[in-house]
This record gives structure tokens, sequence and C-alpha cells, in this order.
């Protein structure tokens, strides 16, 4: 059946706006604006009109776009506003108030989201397995609970994308989890989640929907030459630095042997993770399987990395759902849910 052709605007970083031509990029460049990219030709491919918006810290350019080209609705590329990754929210609301219609999550949805620690107690509440954990303020110093034994992780309460983890993120002793508590607030200038390590596999679910959902298969995170010791975790060299992933194997591919009850088990608990968190449009929900097979949700990501490439993408192209598809359906969802 023919698409009905839209007027879809692209909200993106001003520093991400992609070029008509890329023919002149080199390999890193490309890289930066790869998500960029691949969206805006699989929607022009689709026959729809794309109007590409680049926004930093100003709403004004995003009101003038709505109000003038009028689009259908806007696909949100939007991570952070004035250098804020907690202002993406804002941007969303901004949106909402203006009556257009979007794709990806709600703002209420990107904050409990958002909140490392507000999401977990959430998901506690209701009975789903989550890490031990504390929160740790910044000016703060942790006075670590019994209930958090070695080895534990810091990490950002809210940042993504694995910023600030690295492998001396998983401490073993008090001396270096100050260390590394200093390290979060000092440098990212944010406040701090110590969470209990958990050993084991790490896999990623995605969602897609926002009433009727649709769970795809599970995408793991692998590494076939790790470091001769310490723990196996998503560093920021292990998803974002091309010669690291060559050097030691790095790759995410479909998760392979796991057993029927457990893959039912994923995608009940990550529907109700879903709907718990209120999110809308697509995510994908972290999570780390340990040796005994129990399953403990580590994060949620309302919009995650949406390239041709990426886990997401891959994982609904494994599910019958080829790229262009999987972009007109998050358009729909962000039209119909527009239209209430």
């Amino acid at each position: 059946m023919k698409r009905k052709s839209l007027r879809v605007l692209v909200l993106m970083h001003d520093s991400l706006v992609p070029p008509d031509d890329v023919s002149g990029l080199n390999e890193a460049e490309m890289l930066e604006i790869r998500t960029e990219y691949d969206v805006v030709r699989a929607i022009a491919a689709l026959g729809h009109e794309v109007h590409k918006l680049g926004v930093s810290d100003e709403l004004a350019p995003l009101r003038q776009a709505i109000q003038d080209g009028r689009p259908d609705v806007v696909f949100n590329l939007l991570e952070e506003f004035q250098g804020q990754a907690v202002h993406d929210h804002n941007v969303v609301g901004f949106l909402e108030l203006m009556r257009a219609p979007y794709s990806g999550c709600n703002p209420r949805g990107l904050v409990l989201a958002r909140d490392k620690a507000l999401s977990k107690k959430i998901l506690h509440y209701h009975r789903i397995r989550i890490p031990a954990f504390a929160v740790v303020p910044v000016g703060r110093r942790l006075r670590r609970p019994r209930s958090l034994d070695f080895p534990l992780i810091v990490k950002s309460l809210i940042e993504e994308a694995s910023l600030g983890i690295s492998r001396a993120s998983v401490v073993h002793n008090d001396e270096k989890l100050a260390e590394r508590v200093r390290f979060i607030h000092d440098k990212l200038g944010t406040d701090c989640i110590v969470e209990q390590y958990i050993p084991g596999r790490e896999l990623y679910v995605g969602v897609i929907g926002n009433r009727r959902l649709t769970v795809l298969p599970p995408w793991e995170l692998i590494m076939e030459n790790p470091p001769d010791s310490g723990p196996f975790i998503a560093t920021r060299k292990v998803k974002w630095d091309p010669d690291y992933q060559a050097k030691r194997e790095v790759f995410i591919d479909r998760a392979q042997d796991l057993s029927a009850e457990l893959l039912r088990h994923a995608d009940n608990v990550s529907k109700r993770i879903y709907r718990l968190l209120d999110l809308t449009g697509y995510a994908r929900i972290d999570f780390r399987l340990n040796p005994a097979g129990e399953l403990y949700f580590l994060e949620a990501n309302p919009n995650p990395d949406i390239a041709r490439d990426a886990e997401f993408a891959s994982s609904a192209d494994a599910a019958g759902i080829p790229y262009e598809d999987l972009l007109d359906r998050l358009l729909r969802l962000g039209l119909r849910r527009g239209a209430h």
C-alpha cells in the first residue's frame, strides 16, 4: 500500500546537521553525523519531504520552522539542549505546547528514564530485579551502606552513551570508590550512582510502540579479545572508539544460546519496564544476565541511537522490519499520538 507523503522536520543538534553532499568527509567526520545522515536519507527515500533543523541553545528557530513549514511530524534526534542532556525533555515539552506531533519519547518518560536512581526505585517497587545502589550528590562523600558489597560500579546519575565509564569505574575497596566518586563529581559535574556490579552478559532489548508494543530480539555486546584482567563492561572506548573495538574485537550481535523461558521473560519484563517508565515511541532496555541466569535491569534508553547499523535498527531488521519501514513506523507512531 502506498504511503501518504509527509512533511517531516528532522530535529538535531546544530553541530550534527549532515551536508547534502558527504563525499568530502573523512571517516571520523562521517561517524560523527552517521545517525543524522542515515535518518534523513531513509526518510527521503520513503518519499517524504524532509527539512533538517539544527538547534543548540535557542528555541526560536524551532518555533519558526514549525510555524512557517507546518510539518506533519517532527523526527526528534536531539539529545541535549544548552549543553545539558537533562534538558531534552524541555524541548519535547515545547513541541507538545506547539501541538507539533513528534517521534520518540514523551517528556515524562524522558525524565523518568534519565534518572538512573529514580527509574530503579520505580521498578524495584514493582518487583523487577535491579542491582543494589546508592546515590552520591555533588559535593558529598559516600558513606557506603552495608548492603553495598564490592565490587561496585560508579557512574553518572544522568549521563548516557557510557560517558565517564572506564575500566576504573569498577572498584574493589573504599579508597578506589571515593576516588571514582570524586572523578564523576569533578569531571562530569553530576551526581553519581554507585551500584552493585553484576558479572555476566550485557543484553539490549528494543521496544517499539505507544500502547501496543513490539519487542525486538535481544542483542548482545561481545568482546572476543578482552584484556587479561578486569571486568567486561560497556566503557566509553568499547562503545565509541573504532580502534579499540578493532583491537579487542568488540561487536554487537543477536544474543545466542538464550532459553525459550529466558526469551519470554525478557519480552515480558521489557514491556513492563517500558510501561512503568511511561516510555513511548521506541526505547532500548539494558540488562545484565548473571551466570545464574538472572536478568538485572541496568537502565532504559528512550530515543536510542537509530543509525542504520546500530543495534536497535539491526535488531528490528532481524525481526522483519527493514530500516526504512522502521523509521516510517516511528513517524506514524508520533502522528497517532499527536492526534489524541
